[in-house]
């Protein structure tokens, strides 16, 4: 149910087929990025392993997968910084189809790379679309659709990243048990599993004909587009964010609330896949690492499926009991799961008991951000506002895998993850600043 004014009706009350066919594509979008982030997750400890050669220690592929995470996210923080700019001057279907093609394109150029490096420069083109797709598809949903669907549309949506990052693990699963372990010469490389992994990404580019085909720029977004022709407004101006005091303090809580999750998520909940080979290999052993690489695929499965419930569950709780309330309990639930987790998984069993439960708290804050941050800002900086906020955050969250990787060489990866999970604690004390966007529409 959702709620409009004092009256209780269903959140799909009105739509029409227009509307789901937004809902459908701008959730695609978000899916097929997020499968393509997680494939990278589970193909970067291989990839790296291989690039840096037999003589790489363990310590090696270590310190360069965080190195590359973190070019990773400041590529996603890029992204995010200047899409979300084009996403208000240009629209929003434009902006979609020019991030979905950047994520996919360059997902399957990472699968060519022959050094390191190259594949460093890769995962931040990546990034970009990446972080450029989120704000449009999260923009153009909450402007297509009624104000009493809205909360829920944008959860479905952020939910559907989820079986985006089941559907990778999925693929790596099937790749990593069918690919020979020293690979296959095609087109004079050796085509090993990371590298079919990589090229599978490439897939979701064929999303970018539905969208110009199909959607259309949503009426809130032509309105503005007129104000701004006739000189009345300016869209997508990066300075409104900072110079009017109500949008300002709206950025400064949604990076804040934004930055925790992200590092949370992607400092700590990504190494979930290290955490469990690990466990399964605790010495490397060669004759280990293909059911070590398989049941990490699995895992990540599972953390996945949490996941997709952890959302609608955020979803359902923010629309009954409003979006500070519902932030403050997730940071409290995380602060605790994510540490049992790392502690308490010592075996594939039990990371099918503990990784559900991780995601499904770690990456509903993400849920909270689908919802949340479209609602601080009105339509000429909508796209702008939220991109900053989901992304720029990401600026702030580049030392999170740095520091988790110098944290798990001196105190064991389970140490490092308590260490850095004192990060959802600081997130209560961004929520008084928060305003409470509960039952307000959305402003024009």
């Amino acid at each position: 149910m959702a709620q409009e004014g004092s009256a209780k009706i269903p959140w799909y009350s009105g739509l029409t087929g227009y509307h789901y066919l937004v809902l459908t594509v701008a959730s695609l979008g978000w899916l097929f990025d997020t499968m393509d982030q997680w494939l990278y997750v589970l193909a970067r400890q291989p990839a790296l392993q291989e690039l840096l050669g037999s003589g790489a220690t363990a310590a090696d592929v270590a310190a360069k997968s965080g190195t590359v995470q973190a070019i990773f996210i400041a590529g996603w923080a890029t992204g995010g910084f200047l899409f979300g700019m084009v996403g208000d001057r240009l629209g929003r279907t434009l902006t979609m189809a020019i991030t979905v093609l950047m994520y996919a394109l360059f997902t399957g150029l990472s699968g060519l790379a022959q050094s390191w490096e190259a594949f460093a420069v890769f995962r931040f083109l990546t990034g970009l679309g990446i972080g450029g797709e989120f704000a449009a598809g999260a923009a153009l949903i909450a402007e297509s659709l009624p104000d009493h669907a809205r909360p829920t549309a944008l959860g479905i949506m952020q939910a559907a990243s989820a079986f985006g990052n089941v559907l990778a693990g999925g693929i790596s699963f099937v790749v990593f048990r069918t690919v020979p372990t020293e690979g296959f010469e095609a087109m004079g490389i050796t085509m090993t599993s990371w590298r079919i992994i990589f090229f599978i990404g490439f897939i979701p580019a064929m999303l970018v004909f539905a969208i110009r085909l199909f959607v259309r720029e949503p009426e809130h977004w032509h309105t503005a587009r007129a104000k701004a022709k006739a000189g009345d407004i300016k869209l997508g101006s990066i300075t409104n964010l900072f110079t009017e005091p109500v949008l300002r303090r709206n950025t400064l809580v949604g990076v804040g609330l934004a930055a925790v999750g992200v590092i949370g998520f992607w400092g700590i909940g990504t190494f979930s896949p290290d955490l469990l080979r690990g466990a399964i290999n605790p010495n490397d052993l060669p004759e280990l690492k293909a059911m070590a690489d398989q049941r990490a695929s699995l895992s990540v499965m599972a953390q996945n499926v949490g996941a997709f419930f952890g959302i609608l569950t955020w979803t359902w709780l923010a629309i009954r009991i409003g979006r500070k309330k519902a932030f403050a309990l997730t940071f409290i639930a995380c602060a605790i799961a994510v540490p049992a987790t790392f502690h308490l998984t010592d075996s594939f069993a039990m990371a099918l008991v503990m990784f559900p439960i991780m995601g499904f708290f770690t990456t509903s804050l993400f849920g909270g951000y689908a919802v949340y941050f479209p609602e601080l800002f009105p339509t000429r900086v909508r796209a702008t506002g939220t991109g900053f906020c989901y992304n720029v955050a990401r600026y702030l969250a580049i030392a999170g895998p740095s520091l988790f990787g110098s944290l798990r060489g001196a105190y064991g990866i389970q140490w490092a993850a308590t260490i850095v999970s004192v990060i959802f604690i600081l997130g209560l004390f961004v929520l008084p600043f928060a305003p409470e966007t509960k039952d307000k529409p959305l402003e024009m």
